[in-house]
């Protein structure tokens, strides 16, 4: 797979957050496997607590300036990169002032999350779709980190079924100990809603979309699935096992080699 392209999207990497298991296996394995000869995208979401000054952030005015729109209200996508020079490795940033005002990422330090998290993991989900599509990159596998990205699974199933830039991709999805407390509000049932996504398509969600439900749908349309940490919310396991999707277990202790092996599993399937 020396020439394939895999898109990442996170919800957290390191150094741009806090090192923990999810931010550094989104920070360590995008550069293993751009070493392995493969083109990489990585995308995370552009909290407020990321240090833009720091970090070196800048705009990239040719991918910015479209809307999305998200329950009939328009929504600005700003995209931002900086590089990790170590990695020779950009990162992308989807960034919107209403939704990533917020100093904290999916909750605060007491652990109370915002009640717009559902709408700002579909206004992220989408404008990283969005914004692959305006750089012309067709990824041959995506790998999703995370929560805050699961109904990336969705959109890439329904919304972009037929779309030449990702109807061939292979899509991965890796869950760790990341759930959230409070479920989403019953709205989300029309915030979801995107050109080729019906009710029908999100019946996990309905009538109450709760973390384990969250996992069960992004299990339904994902290619394969991956236990990044040794402890996951105890529902997860069945749900795994019931997806009878193929399925591996990782870690940031891992050297990497394995998920390499999964993508090229993957991709020998077509």
């Amino acid at each position: 797979m020396s020439a394939s392209k895999v898109l990442y999207i996170c919800q957290e990497i390191t150094p741009y957050l806090p090192e923990s298991e999810m931010s550094t296996i989104c920070r360590q394995l995008p550069q293993h496997i751009q070493e392995r000869g493969c083109e990489i995208r990585t995308f995370m979401p552009r909290y407020a607590s990321v240090n833009e000054r720091r970090n070196q952030l800048h705009e990239v005015q040719r991918l910015s300036g479209m809307n999305l729109i998200i329950d009939d209200n328009d929504h600005p996508l700003i995209i931002k990169v900086a590089s990790i020079q170590s990695a020779r490795m950009q990162v992308y940033f989807i960034d919107n002032d209403d939704f990533f005002h917020h100093k904290f990422t999916v909750a605060d330090a007491n652990g109370n999350e915002p009640e717009d998290n559902a709408e700002r993991s579909i206004f992220f989900v989408r404008g990283v779709l969005e914004t692959v599509r305006k750089m012309r990159w067709v990824p041959d596998v995506i790998h999703c980190h995370g929560w805050f990205s699961a109904l990336a699974m969705l959109y890439l199933k329904k919304t972009f079924a037929d779309d030449p830039f990702f109807k061939n991709a292979k899509l991965v999805y890796s869950i760790y100990d990341d759930a959230f407390k409070q479920p989403f509000p019953a709205k989300v049932a029309d915030q979801i809603l995107a050109e080729g996504v019906t009710p029908d398509d999100f019946t996990e969600l309905l009538p109450a979309a709760d973390y384990p439900s969250l996992m069960r749908l992004a299990a339904r349309y994902a290619d394969a699935l991956v236990q990044a940490s040794a402890n996951v919310h105890p529902e997860v396991e069945n749900i795994v096992k019931e997806s009878g999707k193929p399925f591996m277990v990782g870690s940031s202790d891992d050297h990497y080699a394995n998920y390499h092996e999964l993508y090229q599993s993957l991709l020998e399937q077509k």
